[in-house]
């Protein structure tokens, strides 16, 4: 007998994990849908719609556990945000599962207020990784300001009011200057990244803290490298024909490229980069995760892995 620390189900049985749970979305679709991943109704009420009610289970017993030990404190606590993290490699569509998560979540009548955050703001800015040579190492542990995110999370997690958050323009590829999300009393936190179920090694007497252990939950999405390298490619196309068009987009010399000088220079940022990371630093995590959402190569769920409790 094989014994694994999580529960496989189809997608066709996790499906009916829905219940009777109704959320109307559908004039939500197009916002939802990200570059390249088709995103379909199916899809969000087989998949997601099940995953958002497990979760708001979650939520509603540890917003319980909240209340029952503020009465045992005989104090008035803050509420404290349920923080979900989400991870994965690039391409594998995290952001639209963060996104048609914060939807469906805020739906639910017990929290109402879904705050979504990427890790993509805490990346250091530009002229500090040209400064440390690391440009070409952006998107691995050592291009985050780690500090800075642990300490937001902290901030969430004590029930703080009101948090900033840095924001990062793709556009850009950079950290916008004197800019700011603010997150203000919410009932969840979304927190999004290829890099937040990662262990960074520890420096002698520097706590061991890590930006997983502020999550309540968590989920990994995969999906076989060789999948993720041709999604990785078309979404490149993509930008290519469209966003890297505009003169301020820091990828804009891409945008004379030919459709072969495109596909390769993809395939050389995907080997010399995006693989690395994936095997290095993202990959392992996997099973670090409470639930992971196993993908195929149509990039839409095939089955998922819920660690048993």
């Amino acid at each position: 007998m094989r014994y694994s620390p999580y529960t496989t189900i189809s997608r066709e049985e996790w499906a009916k994990r829905r219940d009777d749970a109704i959320i109307h979305f559908e004039n939500d679709l197009h916002k939802l849908q990200g570059l390249n991943e088709p995103l379909t109704s199916e899809e969000i009420l087989q998949v997601y719609l099940p995953l958002s009610r497990l979760l708001n289970l979650h939520v509603t017993a540890a917003q319980q556990l909240h209340a029952t030990t503020s009465r045992f404190l005989n104090n008035h606590a803050h509420k404290v945000p349920y923080i979900i993290g989400i991870a994965g490699s690039v391409a594998v569509g995290k952001s639209t599962t963060a996104r048609v998560l914060q939807r469906l979540l805020s739906a639910w009548p017990n929290h109402p207020r879904v705050d979504l955050v990427t890790t993509d703001g805490f990346l250091f800015p530009n002229k500090v990784l040209e400064q440390k040579g690391l440009m070409n190492r952006k998107g691995f542990p050592e291009s985050y300001d780690i500090r800075r995110l642990i300490h937001f999370l902290a901030n969430v997690k004590s029930g703080m009011e009101k948090i900033a958050a840095p924001i990062y323009s793709h556009l850009e590829y950079d950290i916008i200057p004197n800019s700011v999300q603010w997150i203000e009393s919410p009932d969840i936190v979304i927190v999004e990244g290829i890099n937040v179920l990662q262990v960074r090694a520890r420096k002698e007497r520097e706590p061991a803290v890590f930006v997983s252990d502020f999550f309540d939950f968590s989920i990994y999405v995969h999906a076989e490298e060789k999948h993720l390298r041709q999604w990785y490619i078309s979404r490149f196309e993509s930008l290519r024909r469209t966003a890297f068009q505009d003169p301020h987009s820091y990828f804009h010399r891409y945008a004379h490229l030919s459709d072969e000088e495109t596909v390769a220079m993809a395939t050389q940022i995907w080997n010399g980069i995006n693989k690395p990371n994936l095997e290095e630093n993202i990959e392992p995590t996997r099973y670090r995760a409470s639930l992971i959402l196993e993908k195929g190569s149509h990039h839409f769920v095939q089955s998922i892995q819920l660690r048993k409790t």
